[in-house]
């Protein structure tokens, strides 16, 4: 293939000829202010309007298969792509189109049937199709096994009941995918199957959750008697704790660690957001401010060194490739709240009740934001079990239901008085 690869340089001067031509220049960012942007029907459809365009002019899907209709070039391309559109006004799908392109479909392209992406992935790449994740459960909290939406076979189809939350975007996406027990007499590991569910069948319903932020994003789903297909099963039927996996992985940052050398220059120089918040607080010459900056500064360079660690890492041992990403997710977790602390301490009063509409609304919105990381895709709790068991080899925590039947740890649980002995 690498004999009709065009040149790097070649290709990226064809892109940036394309983009001139068909798409707007990116308007500078001003803030959110409080609420995200809200994705409504009209900007849905401006939004998969520039997509096809992209799609059709064989820029989307760089590097994914050409079975799929992607391009099947080497991930540079794609890079180049991402540089030279930087500056452009490229599709915003909002958090469901990080969710389709960055987790669920690189998770089906490893796991799916060849007729599987040959029905979605081209849908995808052509802004069709959004998928978002049906994946944790309201009763499972952190133990992502612990799944009770259940699937159960009625001939060649299954029927889905039960309920999903926190599912991302979940308002205005096309599909989700969804984890389901369809085994209930082995262990709660192996007893899962992913299931691609049009989100407008019957017997869906999504239901908004509003934030602290005030944002709605979140939703809950319920699922009565949803009848799916044999071809809606993604990857092997009670094998769903495999793609599973693989899902973690791209939802912990795992997709991202070829990129992070291309932000080295951004890291080697002062928080210019932190800078722009002491000078127009009037603090620029505070040494107890100047220190605050200085530490963000020298915790974003760290994690930077972190992340080209954790990528090396991933690529020599792509076994564990999961586990290792769980140290930069930990990272983002840990670091995250004190660099949103760190803006407060800066901005003090003006953070809460402003006069300055530039720059202090977005510290407070910052703040009520900062503990996503530390949540999202596992909690720290969770990142750190990973890393000393899969990683460093330690004890596993005692565990009472990890080598019985789900539906023994349910009836146990049910039954369970809290008394001991």
């Amino acid at each position: 293939m690498s004999e009709n690869l065009p040149a790097l340089e070649d290709y990226r001067h064809g892109v940036r000829t394309w983009l001139e031509a068909n798409l707007d220049r990116r308007e500078e960012a001003t803030g959110r202010f409080g609420f995200s942007n809200e994705i409504t029907e009209e900007r849905l459809a401006e939004q998969r309007a520039i997509q096809r365009k992209i799609f059709d002019a064989g820029y989307a899907g760089i590097s994914w298969p050409t079975a799929y209709g992607g391009q099947g070039l080497p991930e540079s391309y794609e890079r180049a792509f991402d540089d030279e559109a930087a500056s452009f006004a490229t599709p915003d799908f909002g958090i469901a189109g990080g969710t389709t392109f960055g987790v669920c479909a690189r998770t089906m392209l490893a796991h799916a049937s060849p007729e599987f992406l040959e029905r979605h992935v081209p849908k995808i790449l052509a802004g069709e199709r959004l998928f978002v994740q049906f994946f944790s459960d309201p009763e499972a909290g952190s133990d992502l096994a612990g799944v009770r939406t259940r699937a159960d076979r009625a001939g060649d189809n299954w029927i889905l009941n039960g309920s999903k939350i926190w599912s991302s975007g979940a308002y205005y996406a096309d599909y989700g995918m969804c984890l389901a027990r369809t085994d209930w007499d082995v262990p709660k590991h192996r007893g899962l199957t992913w299931f691609a569910v049009p989100i407008d069948s019957d017997g869906v319903t999504v239901r908004r959750i509003k934030q602290i932020t005030g944002d709605a994003e979140f939703c809950q789903e319920f699922f009565d008697d949803v009848e799916l297909r044999g071809d809606d099963v993604i990857g092997s039927v009670n094998d769903g704790w495999s793609v599973a996996q693989t899902m973690l992985f791209f939802e912990r940052g795992g997709s991202a660690t070829a990129a992070v050398e291309d932000d080295a220059a951004d890291v080697r120089r002062l928080p210019a957001d932190l800078i722009e918040l002491a000078d127009r607080s009037g603090k620029l010459g505070d040494s107890r401010v100047q220190d605050l900056i200085v530490r963000a500064h020298v915790d974003a360079f760290a994690k930077h060194q972190l992340d080209l660690r954790v990528g090396a890492l991933m690529k020599s041992d792509p076994l564990r490739a999961s586990a290792y990403a769980s140290y930069s997710k930990l990272a983002s977790g840990v670091l995250d709240p004190l660099r949103a602390n760190m803006a407060l301490d800066i901005a003090e009063g003006a953070a809460t009740t402003w006069s300055d509409p530039e720059t202090a609304p977005q510290v407070a919105l910052d703040l009520l934001n900062s503990r996503f990381m530390s949540i999202a895709g596992g909690t720290n709790e969770v990142q750190r079990n990973s890393i000393g068991e899969r990683v460093l080899g330690l004890p596993r925590e005692p565990s009472f239901d990890t080598q019985r039947s789900f539906r023994e740890v349910i009836r146990a649980s049910l039954e369970w008085s809290g008394k001991v002995g």
